[in-house]
């Protein structure tokens, strides 16, 4: 039984193992698995045909041969629609909205999706074949409505925070009729469970307001008596576009599970075939076609694609489209802060004209391209213009296909000639005739870019009726880099500078002449234009290596903790090259010639002509969505000095009388950046990685030489030694024992931010090379740690000794307690003081301990005016050489290049830049203070305390007190005397046991 059960399990595991790699793949098996197990029963025919018998008696005869058959589950399926309750007693669902503000403008979304599951031609007759359905209706503020339930789950409630579902089964029949133009009808009976209401019909939903268990485990009533009926027209057309239903409560209305009834309200989805023919319509709006708008006149160059423009099209519409703010409008306010044809609910009217956040989407394209003679083209465009209000769940909003005052459907026509598509809308329902379709939309794919312009479409809504009061509203989706690689194959778009001049002045601002200037650009290297490329695919590499993607921080910093920012910089253009280069583009071949042969672009690589695109993400900068840039790069410090734009989104008034905005942007903003990412970062990490480690090599073999020579010279000035303060071995016993236990690799490891390690490299963190450079590191951190304890060992015996001597008088030993209570003193006021200094951020302790370890003299200089010593406990070369090497990291650190990997700050291991002690100011002053104690110690040494005392004497006031024979040494003979001949031999041997006879060596 045990094998049995281990067999199981190892399946189970196994199982477990390799579907969880693809969590999509699991689902789909188990899709797959439950669709084809499903069977679908027709026992309700009789009681279907006795409840849809209002359906059948106008029902037309079928033809069996009938190809619409074999399309009803693509045709009549309902995406996302738009459902409503008739006003009464009896709601269908509760929702839990107590997480909304009661002031907030957000309102839930009432969405129903039905999918056809089976078309059942065997129960059939001349007026309706048997078809089976699952229906999913909600209310929801979440983006988890869309999930088409699996098939044969059987009907469910479903209730939480924001959001409440009830998946319904159904069966019945599929008719057609002649009525309304022709129609196609599905009359069913549904199962559903449903929430059990209260006899209260102002508090139905009593058990809410009960415990979390009873909240989310309603009491439910099964109900088998729901009758839905969708009606759908025969063709999907402009006019006729709309999937009509109706769902009603079998029951009395005495009986608990009777609901109001429930209104449905979509139009056809994304697989539904759709028919042109609105051209009489059109041509009312687009007649004579271009229409002459203010796009077509602006000298905005146009993509006039022959082959591809519905492929373009389908790419660029891809996402939201941002809505302009009418700048230009000047009139009333209800007239200049409409938002175009569309309806404005609270949250539309709160942005007062601005249109901050509102958004429209475009769905349902439909696009059939036609070509003529030579390269000329055209092309039948269809699609939905969907308004989305700024809180609206954008997920939900992409899957909506309900039609309402939101909603603008269209149809139109697109040539080469012009390259402008002229459309024509309907404002949510029209009747067959196109009454109130009365918007024109005129929309644009443009090749000419600048500061002012960065859309990859722009468009506009305007009026064909003149009684409609609104002022065209204008529409554009902002480019990006990455976009580019696919939209222009086939053309070359172009980008005209306009702020260089202004760029340059920011360049004589901020870059006056310096030594360390010079000694940056003879010196350090940043992204530049490779000379083994050829001259467009250089610019192309160079943009990569220019774009910004990192965290920052607000100057000053804030005093209170606040949300990450993120700052994203895209390069668009630098130089003569627009987005990114694609070899396979029919260039010429000089453009394929390497620019360091070709004479005109000798001098231009001084500076480089650059425009960007900057997003900072932060609730503090919600106030503009993205800063367009346009400058100079200097590739020999490797910053980009530049003038900008900004969206400022006000309202349309204060846009219009605003004397200083250029095409309604505020363009009085300046920029410098440093270079943080390129594309040569790994390489740039491995070379930076392989410096460091042989620098924590020498560094570590140079502090190791340095213990030695203490080692040896401590072995011929044995009266010296008890004077060796242990409060500072032990501070760098710790710096040298820190990496080895907590796994650190390198010497002057400091502790980084957190970040992920997913994008490392896997080939650096496994190179032997480093892995050789690793491992020596370790070693010598250890030979190192173990040194340093020899020397502890060899200080505490000594002064062991010096207690055992006669006369016992321990009072004359030097003690470290009041060392370590003054250090300890110091550092922890110095703590204090970070802690109120850094306000917002609270360094980490083993950061300060860091500073503690350069530090580390500071225990000797405290012990020797304490000691009061007249003898040199440390050799210069020790001290001196610990000091250079705890300084080394700072010099490093200060004349290095930027951090070429932002993101794996902590792998630069010979120093972390990012880190508030290693700021350029914590580079100057820390090596200033450990070359002060140096200095310290040295005088400290060389003249004894008398001396020292006579000098910083000034008049009648002593800077230290008089000296005292407390610490007076006996010689080092005395001493080895006493210890041979025995003086006190008991105390000496009960207090020397286990010493080795080499101690002295």
């Amino acid at each position: 039984m045990k094998s049995v059960l281990l067999v199981i399990f190892v399946c189970i595991v196994y199982g477990s193992f390799v579907f969880g790699f693809s969590g999509e793949y699991f689902q789909d098996v188990v899709t797959e698995y439950k669709t084809e197990s499903v069977t679908y029963n027709y026992d309700r025919i009789d009681e279907v045909k006795k409840k849809c018998g209002f359906v059948l008696s106008s029902a037309s005869e079928l033809k069996l041969d009938d190809s619409r058959f074999y399309s009803i589950k693509d045709d009549l399926n309902v995406e996302s629609g738009d459902w409503e309750q008739e006003v009464g007693d009896a709601p269908i669902m509760p929702f839990d909205d107590r997480d909304i503000p009661k002031k907030s403008s957000r309102k839930p979304l009432k969405l129903v999706s039905f999918w056809v599951t089976d078309v059942d031609l065997k129960h059939r007759s001349k007026k309706y074949v048997s078809v089976s359905g699952d229906m999913l209706i909600g209310i929801t503020l979440d983006d988890s409505f869309s999930e088409k339930p699996y098939d044969g789950g059987g009907p469910q409630f479903q209730i939480w925070p924001n959001h409440t579902q009830i998946s319904m089964s159904f069966q019945g029949i599929y008719t057609e009729t002649k009525k309304n133009g022709g129609e196609r009808v599905l009359c069913l009976l549904g199962t559903a469970m449903l929430p059990a209401r209260e006899s209260d019909s102002n508090n139905p939903w009593e058990w809410m307001k009960g415990s979390d268990q009873n909240f989310y485990q309603p009491p439910l009533l099964q109900d088998d008596q729901i009758l839905l009926v969708l009606n759908s027209p025969m063709t999907f057309t402009l006019t006729n576009r709309a999937i009509r239903g109706e769902m009603s409560s079998l029951n009395p209305k005495s009986n608990q599970k009777y609901f109001d009834k429930v209104h449905i309200l979509s139009q056809f989805g994304r697989s539904a075939h759709y028919e042109f023919g609105a051209e009489k319509i059109v041509s009312k709006a687009c007649d004579p076609y271009p229409y002459q708008d203010s796009f077509l006149k602006g000298g905005i160059d146009i993509y006039k694609g022959s082959g591809r423009f519905c492929e373009v099209l389908e790419q660029v519409t891809i996402g939201a489209l941002s809505v302009v703010p009418n700048w230009k409008c000047n009139g009333t306010d209800s007239f200049c802060s409409k938002l175009g044809p569309f309806g404005s609910d609270k949250a539309i009217q709160a942005t007062d004209g601005s249109f901050k956040d509102v958004t429209i989407l475009i769905q349902n394209l439909r696009c059939q391209q036609t070509h003529g003679k030579g390269n000329a083209s055209s092309a039948k465009v269809a699609a939905v213009f969907r308004a989305v209000p700024p809180l609206e769940n954008r997920h939900n909003a992409a899957w909506r296909y309900g039609l309402s005052n939101l909603t603008v459907a269209a149809e139109g026509l697109w040539k080469s000639s012009s390259g402008q598509l002229c459309m024509v809308g309907c404002l949510g329902l029209v009747d067959a005739e196109g009454t109130g379709c009365d918007t024109r939309i005129c929309l644009y794919i443009p090749m000419s870019f600048s500061i002012r312009q960065r859309s990859i479409i722009v468009g506009s809504f305007s009026s064909t009726n003149s009684s409609t009061s609104y002022f065209p509203l204008s529409f554009e989706k902002l480019v990006g880099p990455a976009e580019l690689w696919n939209y222009f194959r086939t053309a070359t778009p172009h980008y005209s500078y306009s702020k260089i001049d202004a760029a340059a002045v920011v360049l004589e601002k901020n870059e006056p002449f310096s030594f360390r200037t010079v000694i940056k650009k003879s010196l350090l290297h940043f992204p530049k234009l490779e000379d083994s490329e050829a001259f467009l695919s250089s610019l192309s590499l160079l943009s990569e290596d220019l774009t910004l993607h990192i965290s920052a921080v607000p100057d000053p910093l804030p005093k209170t903790h606040r949300q990450r920012i993120e700052i994203q910089m895209e390069i668009l253009s630098l130089g003569p090259l627009f987005g990114r280069y694609w070899s396979s583009s029919n260039f010429t071949k000089d453009e394929e010639t390497p620019y360091h042969t070709k004479a005109e672009y000798t001098e231009k690589q001084l500076l480089l002509n650059v425009s960007a695109q900057l997003s900072i993400i932060g609730i503090s900068y919600s106030n503009f969505s993205v800063i367009f840039l346009e400058g100079l790069y200097d590739p020999h410090v490797g910053k980009m000095y530049l003038a900008g734009c900004r969206d400022v989104r006000a309202s349309w008034n204060i846009l219009f009388e605003s004397m200083d905005l250029e095409s309604g942007l505020d363009c009085l903003i300046e920029l410098q950046t440093l270079p943080i990412i390129y594309r040569k970062q790994r390489e740039d990490i491995l070379s930076h990685r392989g410096v460091e480690g042989i620098l924590r090599i020498l560094t570590l073999s140079f502090a190791i030489a340095c213990i030695f020579s203490q080692l040896f010279y401590i072995k011929h000035n044995l009266d010296s030694v008890p004077f060796m303060s242990l409060v500072m071995l032990g501070v760098q016993a710790l710096g040298y024992s820190l990496p080895l236990i907590t796994g650190a690799e390198a010497l002057f490891k400091k502790p980084a931010p957190e970040s992920s390690n997913e994008m490392e490299s896997y080939n650096l963190e496994k190179s032997q090379w480093f892995q050789v450079i690793d491992y020596t590191v370790k070693i010598l951190v250890m030979a190192s740690f173990l040194l340093t304890l020899r020397l502890i060992q060899k200080v505490w015996r000594s002064r062991i000794r010096l207690l055992s001597r006669a006369p016992l008088e321990p009072h004359r030993v030097p003690s470290d307690k009041p060392v370590l209570l003054t250090t300890s003193t110091i550092h922890v006021i110095g703590y204090i003081l970070i802690l109120i200094i850094h306000s917002v951020k609270t360094p980490e302790l083993e950061e300060y301990v860091g500073l503690v370890q350069d530090f580390f003299l500071l225990p000797q200089v405290i012990g020797n005016l304490l000691w009061q010593i007249d003898c040199k406990p440390l050799r210069k070369l020790y001290f001196i050489g610990v000091t250079v090497v705890r300084l080394l990291p700072h010099v490093y650190d200060y004349i290095r290049s930027p951090i070429p990997n932002p993101y794996f700050a902590e792998k630069n291991e010979f120093v972390n830049p990012s880190l508030d002690f290693y700021s350029k100011f914590g580079d100057i002053a820390i090596p200033v203070t450990a070359v002060f104690l140096a200095v310290i110690v040295y005088i400290q040494q060389r003249w004894d305390y008398e001396k020292l005392s006579q000098i910083l004497t000034f008049r009648h006031y002593k800077l230290l007190p008089s000296g005292s024979r407390v610490y007076e040494r006996i010689p080092s003979k005395s001493i080895e005397a006493e210890l041979a001949s025995g003086v006190n031999w008991n105390a000496t041997r009960g207090q020397e046991h286990g010493d080795d006879d080499d101690d002295d060596e």
